[in-house]
């Protein structure tokens, strides 16, 4: 069915894949079920594009299969199940970390986000009847996963490959964001946003930063909006996506517009040319705002 999330498991116990293909059997989940490391890898390759959550044990093996996804530049959502009750597990440090090879470290959430991503949630076998809102949950958190968080791009390092990193996070959130809308629509994209997130409730440091990543976003696309960049409608979406989850203002976005405004003002006189130029930008701020006001407007439940 169009509107199936298709999720990809990967878990050494039996009784634990079998008890997750059945919390898993329902019209909105197609799974598939994999069984060694190498058929994961391979699976997870060349079928990146269509996987919308990876479901995996939390076994030792599981940080030398991440550190493969992440140097082939592979980002996605993710579920780990862990044991109900358990000492944590002990395991060298796979190559390609920050920290020193072989040093131990504890088997737990924390150290799967530091190696893979931020956005990883875990779910232990008790409590599979809730995987699926584990899953939901975790695809919003990948979705507002931020390009410059600790555990995508600072861990790496070399700038020039945390710059790849981040674009490369950026591409598959923008994907696997425009499937949402197509098969499930804006309201199950809305369903999904984590009010903890939302810009009012976050500090104002990361209100801060989020805002600067907004604006810098939003003036590669005022330089690039007349020209004939064909990325130039993608670049609005990824500006807009990420306000929306962010539940930013249209008035924030006409104060960032209305500052970068400003700052091309001062350079022109600068360089003592005309200002008219600018106007032409209301292009710009208009077509992002209805961007993200269709989003809102859809985002709003259908009376039944």
């Amino acid at each position: 069915m169009p509107s199936q999330l298709s999720i990809c498991i990967f878990v050494r116990s039996a009784s634990l894949g079998d008890s997750l293909e059945q919390c898993l059997e329902d019209t909105r989940h197609a799974y598939t079920r994999l069984f060694s490391e190498g058929e994961l890898i391979e699976y997870v390759d060349q079928h990146k594009q269509q996987i919308d959550c990876l479901v995996v044990e939390r076994i030792p093996e599981i940080l030398e299969l991440l550190s493969k996804l992440r140097q082939q530049k592979i980002y996605l959502p993710l579920v780990a199940i862990g044991e109900s009750i358990e000492t944590p597990q002990r395991l060298e440090v796979p190559s390609g970390n920050q920290e020193e090879t072989g040093t131990l470290v504890p088997l737990d959430l924390t150290a799967i986000r530091r190696l893979y991503h931020d956005a990883v949630l875990e779910v232990t076998a008790d409590e599979l009847q809730e995987v699926q809102s584990v899953i939901d949950r975790a695809i919003a958190k990948f979705l507002e996963l931020s390009t410059t968080q600790k555990g995508t791009s600072t861990q790496q390092g070399n700038a020039i490959d945390a710059i790849i990193i981040q674009h490369s996070l950026k591409r598959q959130q923008r994907r696997l964001a425009e499937k949402l809308k197509e098969r499930l629509g804006y309201l199950g994209v809305y369903y999904k946003r984590d009010p903890k997130n939302f810009f009012r409730r976050l500090s104002h440091e990361k209100q801060q930063d989020l805002l600067e990543s907004l604006k810098e976003d939003y003036q590669d696309i005022i330089l690039n909006y007349f020209s004939d960049d064909e990325a130039i409608n993608s670049k609005i979406d990824d500006f807009v996506n990420i306000a929306f989850f962010a539940d930013i203002s249209v008035s924030q976005i006409v104060e960032i517009h209305m500052e970068l405004m400003e700052e091309f003002s001062k350079q022109l006189q600068l360089e003592g040319r005309s200002e008219e130029i600018l106007l032409d930008y209301r292009l710009t701020l208009i077509d992002t705002i209805a961007h993200l006001c269709e989003m809102y407007r859809r985002s709003i439940p259908r009376e039944s």
